[in-house]
């Protein structure tokens, strides 16, 4: 393994500030910054009151590149953080631990300028209300942008001279952020056609030549593809199918994926999947392999299967902890520069390849003399279908696909003598129960029982660790033996549909407690009685200006979207009247946004998909061993409109669903069931298609 970099040695010559007792990397990463950084909290806000200052709030992330730019450029800059010391009271904030500081200020700045993104900088007045923003600054005026000297001084002077007006602008941001959160309310049910216009938007926005929708910067839609392949399964629509599928073949073959050791980027600068930004988060690649590993069952396409299995074992490779928990991310840059862990020259290639083999790579995978990313260098991808590579050099493919593999050994093991990428090792619960979906359904989608197992090894470790019996909660982060920060919405809801992935593939009675327990628990924290649905963060929570509620999935799927498909899902299974009716409500609170715009609720129109097709209950009677026999046969069935139960012969259940559900003849029992109306139960799989 190469050496990771980090500021570790600049502690030598350079004091601390408060960040460095901070536990987040990217806090730390400003903690010997000239910069008098607070965390986010009391100290840093009685600071601003007592001394009438206004908070310099800075939000970002430890894989951000343009935070690490912004960073070198000023934070660390000594005239800058004179500047920032003497007229405002300088804040951190890491958005993966504070999603929900993030997500406030986000909308304030997008509300602001028209626009988002990290690093977020927003001046707030001491009761911690905004009133000018914006992304990343440079130190001097560039590329359109105020230099960030002059913006600290211009903010300063406007605190001291025309603070009524700053004020009363401040006030109405924060109003108008307060009234957001309470736009939803439930009203009629969205029409059964929000899936057909669902995939009538995104056929607009479709990319027909290079997959994905829309222009660059191009990210990858791990939510509308999964709704896609649902949707061409059960209508057989070769639209739906066909954007799919030229997605899935575009990343994988493209630059955004690593070709050399498995796993995604973040995203595509450009509109062909070619030069990523090179971070690696957790959330994407769990999402991402939970795709590939669907469309291998729905397609049968072998591209697909590989691809999920080199993401996983990225995963468990390089992200996964001693606990068995997972890492939240890679950064983009090292040894200083963005990518140079994974770009290749000509010459670098040839001479670890040699002459022969060199050139044939090379060619295979993009790589030029002159490159296609800075300083001559070539991001790897699949530059021309291998048969016609492999025809070109007379080569049958078989053996042509064995070259390439041997070839891409050798250039990975050379890779790892490279400093790496610094790995930001918090281990979050949202994160990691979109990890448990991806190693449960991995396991069941590929036939590997080893990926079944690492899903329930990490079901136990995240329930023993991140629940806290004594509170009936989550905790949100752990790092160096710490968890912390009280669950958000998307903690207990990320985590109960791991678990229910994982009970309806192993069949284990506490992994449907689990899902129970939490869902009952995030109703009891955040259900919005008033105005229906979930709000993201609790609405109580005193260093918030403004409740927190949301509907639109960005990188990762929406709170509210998740939620609902849990609901859904435990109804059908359990038969608990309560969750269809916090289901129905939830469904109907966000209505008016389903009918609009569903491509901005790709998961929330899944999980109403669902439902609307009245998913089929199959429950499983029989000894553990029969259980088991059951389980194996079923491994790799696309069944998406179907949820699965298991229940042990004799054992007691307290599920309406599963209590008249018993073991008859002495064999495996089988009930199949719509809307809790049951055929005459069978013993074996065979009627069982999908």
């Amino acid at each position: 393994m190469g050496k990771e970099t980090s500021k570790a040695d600049v502690g030598a010559t350079k004091r601390p500030n408060r960040l460095i007792h901070e536990k987040s990397p990217y806090l730390r990463q400003h903690a010997y910054n000239p910069v008098d950084w607070y965390p986010w909290g009391p100290e840093a806000f009685e600071k601003a009151r007592q001394e009438d200052k206004p908070i310099f709030l800075s939000v970002g992330y430890s894989s951000c590149h343009w935070c690490h730019v912004m960073e070198r450029e000023s934070f660390d800059d000594p005239a800058v953080a004179d500047l920032l010391n003497r007229f405002f009271v300088p804040v951190k904030v890491d958005r993966e631990e504070r999603p929900d500081v993030d997500q406030i200020y986000m909308q304030a700045v997008i509300a602001m300028t028209g626009t988002g993104g990290w690093p977020l900088n927003v001046f707030l007045t001491p009761d911690l209300k905004p009133f000018f923003g914006g992304t990343y600054f440079p130190p001097d005026d560039r590329w359109g942008r105020p230099g960030f000297r002059q913006v600290l001084e211009a903010v300063a002077r406007a605190w001291r001279e025309r603070r009524s007006e700053v004020e009363r602008s401040a006030e109405g941001l924060t109003q108008a952020l307060q009234a957001a959160a309470r736009r939803w309310r439930p009203s009629e049910p969205p029409p059964e056609d929000v899936p057909d216009r669902l995939v009538r938007q995104l056929e607009r926005t479709f990319d027909p030549q290079r997959g994905g929708f829309g222009t660059a910067p191009k990210f990858p839609p791990h939510a509308q593809l999964r709704f896609l392949l649902r949707y061409a399964s059960r209508t057989d629509s070769q639209v739906a199918r066909t954007m799919a599928e030229t997605t899935l073949t575009a990343m994988a073959y493209g630059g955004i994926y690593d070709q050399l050791g498995g796993g995604f980027h973040r995203y595509s600068v450009d509109a062909d999947w070619l030069i990523p930004h090179f971070e690696k988060m957790l959330y994407d690649n769990a999402q991402l392999a939970i795709v590939y590993a669907e469309a291998a069952a729905a397609t049968g396409n072998p591209l697909y299967g590989r691809i999920a299995v080199e993401t996983l074992d990225y995963l468990l490779r390089d992200m996964r902890s001693p606990e068995g928990a997972f890492y939240s991310a890679e950064d983009a840059d090292s040894d200083g520069q963005e990518g140079a862990f994974y770009v290749w020259t000509w010459d670098e290639v040839l001479a670890l390849l040699g002459p022969e083999r060199g050139p044939g790579f090379a060619e295979q995978y993009g790589v030029t003399p002159e490159g296609n990313f800075e300083h001559g260098a070539s991001v790897l991808h699949i530059d021309r279908p291998f048969h016609e590579v492999a025809d070109r050099y007379g080569v049958p493919l078989a053996r042509w696909l064995d070259e390439m593999d041997q070839a891409r050994r050798v250039l990975r093991a050379a890779r790892e003598a490279r400093p790496r990428p610094l790995r930001d090792e918090k281990i979050l619960t949202d994160w990691n129960g979109l990890a448990l979906s991806a190693f449960a359904l991995g396991g069941f989608y590929l036939r590997r029982s080893d990926y079944v197992e690492v899903a329930e090894r990490l079901a136990d470790w995240l329930w023993a660790t991140m629940w806290d019996d004594a509170s009936s909660g989550l905790f949100h982060r752990f790092m160096e033996g710490e968890r912390t920060v009280p669950g958000f919405l998307a903690d207990y809801v990320d985590l109960a549909q791991g678990f229910l992935d994982l009970y309806e593939v192993a069949g284990r009675p506490q992994d449907l407690d689990r899902a129970v327990r939490l869902m009952d628990t995030a109703v009891e924290r955040f259900w919005d009685a008033s105005g229906g649905g979930f709000f993201d963060a609790d609405p109580q929570s005193a260093d918030l200006i403004a409740p927190v509620k949301e509907a639109f999935d960005g990188a990762t799927p929406a709170g509210n979207s998740v939620a609902l498909g849990c609901l859904y899902r435990l109804f059908e299974i359990t038969g608990l009247e309560r969750y269809r009716a916090y289901a129905e409500t939830t469904v109907q609170t966000f209505a008016p946004a389903l009918r609009e715009y569903p491509a901005g609720l790709a998961y929330m129109t899944m999980a109403w998909d669902f439902a609307l097709q009245k998913p089929v209950q199959v429950v499983f009677v029989g000894t553990p061993e029969e259980l088991a026999v059951a389980r194996a046969e079923r491994q790799g069935r696309w069944s998406p409109y179907r949820v699965f139960a298991w229940r042990i012969a004799e054992a007691p259940t307290t599920y309406p669903a599963l209590t008249d559900k018993t073991r008859l003849q002495n064999r495996l029992t089988i009930y199949v069931c719509r809307d809790f109306t049951c055929q005459l139960p069978v013993h074996d799989l065979d009627g069982l298609k999908g």
